[in-house]
């Protein structure tokens, strides 16, 4: 930014304060999703009042009008005049991603952003002054064991797997079609939640076995608030640090290296390749930085949310590439999907 600052956002900060305001603008969606905005608009066949949705959605007339102009503010919403009145719709986007309903809902992420990484985030200048996550400080948690953060109790385990859903549901189809993996016949993704990912891999791979390999309860909940009918993807329990891997052609891991320091990641990573058989290989999924630090500002932002909720970070090709060669895989190939993740792939 400081390197093309233009004379009029020198003589006022107009960039500057929208960063400023950033935060609120988040609330306002988050809000409104928590209400359940969204989600009457949708369920409505004609424009609504303020006052007809503060009544539906038991809130005060005055609040839900200014939130409702929020949204139209920020282009979510869309408001017409009639007779003196201001009646609010949905726009397209707001009926695609914002509501529960839609098959590319991201509901449950804005949830877990609301709910669990903006408290997190009020701990920023701690973290960035103690270089540990703020687990403890926000949940009451030790900050070394962030999966007991993640999953503290059964409804926070829920949210958790709906934000991977949701992101899976949104990136899946363009990770998993990065690079051909038609010739890996047996595929586990490892850590892999929902199952969300792996059916876009079992969707565009069908001659292929896809099993999402995760810890029991991560499972039993997948399998109790997630499963499809005719699912084309299998579960399989286990721990890819403590226990046995079960053998594969390709090992899928998807925003797990992110989570974890160097150490650790090599350490899963030899695993994985001492499994692996020859010609067999390991997908990672991630939102990867560039080597100039210039960006994307999401994956630096993404980065911070490693600091302040994991052990790990963010990290440009190079990096991926290197712990790969360090732990016996070659031939590393790297994918920018121009999306929020991107893919590199490795063979033994």
């Amino acid at each position: 930014m400081a390197e093309h600052l233009s004379q009029s956002e020198l003589d006022y900060p107009f960039r500057l304060l929208e960063y400023f305001n950033g935060f609120r603008v988040s609330k306002v969606i988050f809000s409104a999703c928590e209400l359940g905005v969204f989600d009457l608009l949708l369920k409505s066949q004609e424009p609504l009042s303020a006052q007809h949705v503060a009544r539906e959605l038991e809130t005060s007339e005055d609040g839900m009008e200014r939130l409702l102009d929020a949204l139209v503010g920020i282009e979510i919403l869309e408001v017409e005049n009639t007779k003196g009145t201001a009646l609010y719709s949905s726009s397209d986007v707001a009926n695609l991603y914002l509501a529960k309903g839609s098959a590319k809902s991201l509901h449950d992420m804005i949830v877990y952003q609301s709910q669990t990484i903006y408290p997190l985030w009020n701990n920023m200048v701690d973290a960035v002054r103690e270089g540990k996550n703020q687990n403890q400080k926000t949940f009451g948690l030790p900050p070394e064991e962030i999966f007991q953060a993640i999953y503290r109790s059964e409804d926070e385990m829920l949210k958790f797997m709906g934000l991977m859903n949701s992101s899976w549901v949104l990136d899946g189809h363009d990770i998993v079609t990065a690079f051909n993996l038609s010739s890996f016949h047996n595929i586990i993704d490892l850590g892999g939640c929902t199952g969300a990912l792996a059916r876009e891999m079992a969707k565009a791979y069908p001659s292929s076995s896809v099993t999402v390999f995760d810890l029991p309860q991560v499972v039993e909940t997948a399998q109790k608030h997630f499963c499809q009918e005719n699912d084309a993807v299998a579960f399989q329990t286990g721990d890819f640090f403590a226990g046995e891997i079960p053998p594969a052609d390709l090992y899928v891991l998807a925003r797990i290296i992110h989570d974890w320091p160097e150490e650790k990641c090599l350490t899963l990573l030899k695993r994985i390749y001492d499994t692996c058989g020859p010609g067999g290989g390991v997908l990672l999924v991630e939102a990867m930085l560039f080597e100039n630090r210039r960006g994307p500002v999401m994956a630096q932002i993404f980065s911070l949310n490693m600091l302040v909720q994991a052990e790990g970070r963010e990290r440009p090709p190079s990096e991926y590439t290197r712990m790969l060669t360090k732990t016996g895989f070659s031939n590393v190939q790297v994918c920018r999907t121009g999306k929020s993740y991107d893919a590199i792939l490795a063979v033994r």
